[in-house]
């Protein structure tokens, strides 16, 4: 999750995106990551998770992403959740729950759902007071920003 902090740090800093960042690891090893990419790439699917997950899937050659755990600083929407779950990732590790759009228990619980044909293990709130106060600096200093 540390590492994911970074990389939520290095899109902010780089890109004036939106501090969220994600780590996907399998057997130990890092195979993919990825920060908020969707206002510099003008894409609305460049979410952190969407970013390593496509980095991942081309590293190994699939699009199927057994065995992987994936991290990341904020609690995955709807969007990103879905795409775990058909790249059936085996765990999901996030940090800060969003109360308005989360997908991981928060207001959807897409992960777990045993509505799916493939569920997915969830670890909450690892670094969740860092990540909170990342987004929170990055949001504040926008507002002042507009005013």
């Amino acid at each position: 999750m540390r590492r994911a902090m970074r990389l939520a740090e290095l899109g902010r800093d780089r890109e004036d995106e939106v501090p969220v960042g994600a780590v996907i690891v399998r057997d130990g090893a890092r195979i993919a990551e990825g920060w908020n990419r969707n206002i510099t790439c003008h894409d609305p699917s460049a979410h952190a998770e969407i970013v390593a997950m496509r980095r991942a899937g081309r590293k190994l050659g699939n699009h199927r992403l057994v065995g992987c755990t994936l991290y990341v600083t904020l609690e995955p929407c709807a969007m990103c959740a879905m795409a775990m779950v058909h790249a059936r990732l085996a765990r999901v590790v996030y940090a800060a729950s969003d109360p308005k759009t989360g997908a991981a228990g928060s207001v959807f619980d897409l992960l777990e759902s045993p509505r799916h044909n493939h569920r997915i293990a969830v670890t909450r709130g690892v670094l969740a007071d860092e990540a909170g106060n990342l987004l929170r600096t990055y949001f504040r200093a926008k507002r002042c920003r507009t005013e």
